[in-house]
């Protein structure tokens, strides 16, 4: 027997980061949106093991520290059964590129895990499990629309109005996680600038809740995007040219080097993606809509 979840990606319309916390997080406020880009994970019974594939899969671990082994283990124990789960990757989500690809698969490793050992365990549950293993593993099993505080696992979903659509440079290599978050805490210290306690904002809720594009694409906000430049300022030129081609709105997405870009319409979209894939700016330019259901059994 064998189960498969697919599960989307993420982009973050607002990112929050607040000072640094004595645990080493720091306290964020983070507006999460599910969108069309998806991994499928399937688990059949057997030895645990991890197997891979995908068009760039490149720094993917294919053992016991990939994330979804890590979300088996944990789901077994909590259980108190045995680990058995042959766990198959297809990934269409960007390796290291801000978008949660790691914590989807995860999120979809536990779903997909329960099914075969306790279908009847709450999505909650799970959830609890998630926040051990990630920030950002809740918000792929909830999806949606959702703003997650603390370090980003406590999550209310937001309304939101209609369907938006996106266009995603991905870029060459990847970004560390923790690395831009320290370069983001050393670009403060160099600068004298106080990290201050965030908030969600009133525009970017409007804006959902209305389903207006445009005044969403104003709203967009990364505290990360400067440590994100820094870290590959090629991203830089990724940035503008999206705006240069009309963009309602330009942010990279999380931690990065993703970079995201709001259209107007799927029409839109199509001719952004063009111009961007045209442009020379990315290795690769992909369109998606948001928000989408969280992880879900195929």
């Amino acid at each position: 027997m064998s189960v498969t979840v697919r599960v989307p990606a993420k982009v973050n319309l607002q990112l929050g980061v607040g000072p640094l916390r004595d645990d080493g997080y720091h306290d964020l406020v983070n507006v999460f949106h599910a969108v069309s880009l998806f991994d499928e994970v399937t688990v059949a019974e057997g030895p645990l093991a991890v197997t891979v594939e995908g068009a760039s899969i490149e720094g993917v671990p294919a053992g016991p520290d990939n994330l979804a082994a890590r979300a088996a283990r944990l789901l077994a124990e909590h259980l108190g059964v045995p680990p058995e789960a042959s766990i198959h990757i297809r990934k269409e989500i960007p390796v290291a590129g801000g978008m949660a690809g790691g914590s989807a698969d995860a999120a979809a490793a536990l779903l997909a895990c329960a099914e075969l050992w306790n279908p009847k365990l709450p999505r909650q549950t799970l959830m609890d499990l998630g926040a051990e293993l990630g920030s950002d593993v809740p918000f792929a099993l909830l999806g949606g629309t959702a703003v997650g505080v603390g370090r980003g696992e406590v999550l209310t979903p937001l309304p939101t109005k209609g369907e938006f659509a996106w266009v995603f440079a991905l870029a060459d290599g990847g970004l560390s996680t923790p690395a831009v978050y320290a370069e983001c805490d050393r670009l403060r210290a160099a600068f004298e600038q106080e990290a201050v306690w965030p908030h969600e904002s009133p525009a970017l809720l409007a804006a959902l809740a209305g389903g207006d594009a445009k005044a969403l694409g104003a709203a967009l906000s990364n505290d990360l995007q400067p440590a994100a430049l820094s870290l590959m300022p090629a991203l830089h030129r990724t940035i503008t040219a999206g705006r240069d081609f009309g963009a309602l709105g330009a942010l990279v997405s999380g931690s990065g080097p993703t970079c995201a870009f709001l259209a107007a319409d799927a029409e839109h979209a199509a001719d952004l993606a063009a111009a961007l894939g045209g442009a020379g700016v990315a290795r690769a330019v992909v369109r998606a809509g948001g928000p989408v259901p969280g992880a879900t059994v195929l």
